[in-house]
């Protein structure tokens, strides 16, 4: 029997990939010491793997950015517009450029796409292919990871994202083909990269194939045949690991049972009943060595061993020990990586602490769960088992989760509850009458930048540095300055900036019950963006305003309106680790409800526009479309609890980013919002397309500057990216804002990309006004 694991987080437990990462790009260190510090991060994680007794220990896992853009760059799969960026003297430049866009020396190119690795909150860059697309071996990271790793003594397993996999994850950049067409033209490349690593003494390669989640078509299923047949008969001692992850194989299974893999890996977590499946069908090969992914990859409770032990036992039974690994779900990418870090009782009370476990815990409870199956009597193992039976049974019993009043307010929801009082029509027509504003109206999409000095503010608040009197007049001076900005370059509708907020989720959830929090238990999301999801453990309510005194402030300052701005109950939920003792549309509906009351607060206090961000629904979407119902009534349904209180006359918007619409437009409409924003200046205003199929009734602002890319749009490229619009939509639907908030950004780049983006606005304006 072994342990497996699938991948590992490469933040490092203090976010020091991040730090390195801004210090490069910023050019306060040299390109030596930030791959000086990524090694060192790859280093420690094999070493503490390799010290606990995991046999199979993952090597490239690790990434600078993106592992979808490591596979990219390593494939020489490089977009056209990239041709001037050379890998002579920078090998980072190009990978960089292509990841967050490039600006300088005469080169001035676009970042490559961005969008949800499957339905989590980790974001990949899209790969893009071209009819004539061709492949080579450009870049050999998975090799180098591998030597390192031998040179500290630690034979690993490589990971590789699969074919298949790669190619569907990308995107076609002309008609006429599909990209699984290129699967003849990319194994060839595959196969020197596998020979490279086998070369160096790899004896397992694990190959992530979780498109297999999906509802492949049979071409599809056809491209996964071809390829594990012959890379089986091109190397016939390598020892295949297939891993899928985040669902079921479903309709995959039988495909996936043929092939003629060494190990074959479930995600236990999100589909238990697959296994019996496995166990049960007459085309198994009992000879395959099944990976039980038990230890929950994406979410920080702790594992609850004896319903862990009893899988594999029912595992065993059939195959034997030698036949079975105990694996985590998924990689650990998404967790958190130390729980020791976690000494603030207040924000993590040790009762919620104890029922949790991060990265390197889930690392330990992978290495205890074969000590119990080996050695099941030591009076180490016993003691070890009592201890975890223990914290299962009390998060089960524990007071801090039920609240019987919030659980009567979600069961007496009605119809009424989660419908505005008239159709969109009239209601445009009180708020134009109202709000008064112009054609082609411009805003943004809430935050503006968190300077150092912003962030120092708040943390001396919280170590008690300065008053609470002190910190509330730093943050009013800061609205009060960003207030006169945006007056100064001509906002239509205006924001506070939300300089007191910590993140979009973990601000909110600081001030509900049911939410605990941690100090390090960070995630990556893309790049350099890291998120500290709060913990949803019980049952949640609102017990006061959140946002209203802040937006009633920045209101007080001017005649021009401000957005009140909120996130969504099931961005919230979306982003945060969610209990699993009761259904997610339940507690969802219970945030709704909080969020709801924080609306009706912000209208009581003569906020007209209230924004309340969704840019997490997509994302939530169940991989198999069987499933996508179920949950995009309740998704729906919560968003619409949260807005639908309001009088016509007050303005709701949303805003969604980096998602895909087409399969969900229907849906995305009956969020029935006044105006939703969205993420189209990378797509060039492609995913427009779903809205204009659709014909979208409502109003909506595609984001004509990528807040993602250090890169700053000049007018001529918003102007372009407007017209297009103009050419889809209906001229009187159309704001003009940012892709998304701009929290991340620098203020020079930011006041220089909105002047840009409102003087494009008013010269349309002036335009089609003449036009009319």
């Amino acid at each position: 029997m072994k342990t497996n694991l699938l991948g590992y987080p490469r933040i490092g437990s203090k976010r020091e990939l991040k730090k390195s990462s801004e210090a490069y790009w910023k050019h306060d260190i040299s390109l030596e010491n930030h791959l000086q510090n990524a090694a060192k991060i790859r280093q420690d994680n094999w070493t503490y793997q390799h010290q606990l007794g995991v046999d199979l220990i993952p090597s490239n896992d690790f990434s600078l950015y993106d592992q979808v853009l490591d596979l990219t760059l390593t494939l020489g799969c490089i977009p056209e517009r990239y041709k001037d960026v050379t890998l002579k003297d920078n090998p980072l430049e190009l990978y960089y450029a292509m990841a967050r866009g490039i600006q300088k020396e005469g080169l001035d190119i676009i970042a490559m796409e961005m969008t949800k690795w499957f339905d989590t909150n980790y974001h990949f860059i899209v790969p893009e292919f071209s009819k004539n697309q061709t492949f080579e071996l450009l870049n050999l990271k998975a090799v180098n990871e591998f030597k390192e790793a031998l040179e500290l003594g630690i034979k690993t397993k490589p990971i590789l994202i699969g074919p298949v996999t790669f190619l569907l994850l990308g995107k076609e950049t002309e008609s006429n083909f599909h990209r699984i067409d290129l699967l003849d033209k990319l194994l060839p490349v595959y196969f020197q990269l596998v020979e490279k690593l086998i070369d160096e003494g790899a004896e397992y390669i694990q190959f992530d194939e979780p498109c297999l989640t999906t509802n492949l078509s049979v071409k599809e299923q056809e491209a996964i045949t071809k390829t594990y047949t012959k890379l089986a008969e091109a190397f016939p001692k390598l020892k295949i690991i297939l891993a899928n992850y985040f669902d079921c194989y479903g309709d995959n299974l039988e495909t996936v049972l043929k092939l003629p893999v060494h190990a074959l890996h479930l995600d236990l977590v999100r589909c238990q009943l697959q296994l019996d499946d496995i166990l049960n069908a007459e085309i198994f090969n009992t000879n395959t060595i099944l990976s039980l992914g038990i230890i929950d990859g994406r979410n920080i409770w702790k594992n609850d061993f004896e319903k862990s032990l009893k899988h594999i036992k029912k595992a065993t039974a059939v195959l034997g020990k030698d036949k079975v690994w105990i694996a985590s779900s998924c990689s650990l990418l998404h967790s958190p990586i130390d729980l020791d870090l976690e000494t603030n009782e207040q924000n993590l009370p040790l009762e919620v602490k104890q029922w949790l476990a991060f990265a390197k815990q889930k690392v330990q409870e992978l290495v205890q769960l074969k000590a119990l199956v080996i050695n099941p009597n030591s009076d180490e193992n016993i003691v070890k088992l009592k201890a975890n039976k223990h914290a299962i049974l009390n998060k089960s019993t524990s007071k801090l989760i039920h609240d019987e009043s919030v659980k009567s307010r979600v069961s007496k929801l009605t119809p009424q509850d989660s419908s505005r009082q008239s159709v969109f029509k009239q209601r445009q027509s009180q708020q134009k009458s109202i709000l008064n504003l112009p054609l082609f109206p411009t805003t943004t999409i809430g935050s503006f930048p968190q300077t150092k000095t912003v962030r120092s503010w708040r943390s001396k608040f919280k170590k008690g540095d300065i008053s609470q009197t002190e910190y509330d007049q730093l943050i009013q001076d800061e609205i009060e300055d960003t207030i006169r900005f945006q007056e100064s370059i001509g906002l239509d509708v205006l924001v506070h900036g939300e300089f007191e907020r910590n993140d979009m989720v973990e601000y909110f959830g600081e001030q509900l019950n049911g939410f605990a929090f941690t100090s390090f238990g960070w995630v990556q999301s893309y790049g350099s963006r890291c998120v500290k999801p709060p913990v949803v453990f019980g049952d949640v309510s609102r017990t006061h305003p959140m946002t209203v005194n802040w937006t009633a402030y920045a209101q007080s300052l001017t005649d021009v309106p401000v957005k009140g701005m909120l996130t969504g109950p099931v961005t919230i939920l979306q982003w945060s680790f969610v209990r699993n003792d009761q259904p997610r549309a339940t507690t969802c509906k219970q945030i709704a409800l909080a969020i709801r009351d924080e609306v009706l607060d912000l209208e009581s206090a003569g906020v007209k526009v209230i924004q309340i961000d969704e840019p997490a629904i997509r994302e939530g979407l169940p991989l198999r479309k069987e499933d996508w119902k179920a949950y995009l009534d309740w998704a729906i349904e919560s968003f619409k609890i949260s807005a639908c209180g309001v009088a016509d006359s007050t303005q709701i918007h949303t805003h969604m980013c980096y998602s895909e619409f087409n399969d969900i437009i229907d849906s995305v409409a009956a969020l029935d919002a006044d105006v939703i924003t969205i993420e189209t200046s990378r797509s060039k205003m492609e995913l427009l397309d779903a809205f204009v199929d659709y014909k979208y009734p409502n109003e909506i602002g595609p984001g004509v500057y990528d807040i993602h890319s250090p890169r700053i749009p000049n007018s001529e490229e918003i102007e372009l990216l407007l017209k297009k619009a103009c050419n889809l939509l209906p001229i009187e639907h159309i704001w003009v804002n940012p892709d998304c908030g701009l929290k991340t950004r620098d203020w020079p780049e930011t006041k220089e990309a909105l002047t840009h983006l409102v003087n494009t606005a008013k010269k349309l304006r002036a335009e089609f006004q003449i036009e009319a």
